[in-house]
C-alpha cells in the first residue's frame, strides 16, 4: 500500500513537499517551489531509499543560518509521518 504525506513547508523557499513511500521504501518526492535544480536533484537521490536511510542522511542540515533547509524540511516530513 502506497502512503502519501503531504508536508507544508516552514523556514524555506520550498512551499510545500509530497512523498510517497511503499513498504518504508520512498517512491516518490515533489517540492513545491525551492530552488528548482535541487528540489529535482535531491528528490531523485531519495527515491528508492529507506525511510530510516534519508532521515538519517538529511536531517539537520542548514541553509543559510535558517536553522533548516528543504532536505531538513523532507527529513522531518518522513519522522513526523511514517
Amino acid at each position: 500500500m502506497i502512503q502519501k504525506i503531504t508536508h507544508r513547508c516552514q523556514g524555506t523557499c520550498s512551499r510545500q513537499i509530497d512523498i510517497e513511500i511503499e513498504d518504508g521504501i520512498v517512491r516518490k518526492v515533489l517540492f513545491t517551489g525551492g530552488c528548482d535544480g535541487n528540489t529535482k536533484g535531491v528528490a531523485s537521490l531519495v527515491r528508492g531509499m529507506k525511510v530510516e536511510e534519508v532521515i538519517a542522511r538529511l536531517e539537520g542540515i542548514d541553509c543559510h543560518g535558517k536553522g533548516t533547509s528543504c532536505p531538513d524540511q523532507l527529513a522531518r516530513a518522513l519522522k513526523r509521518g511514517f
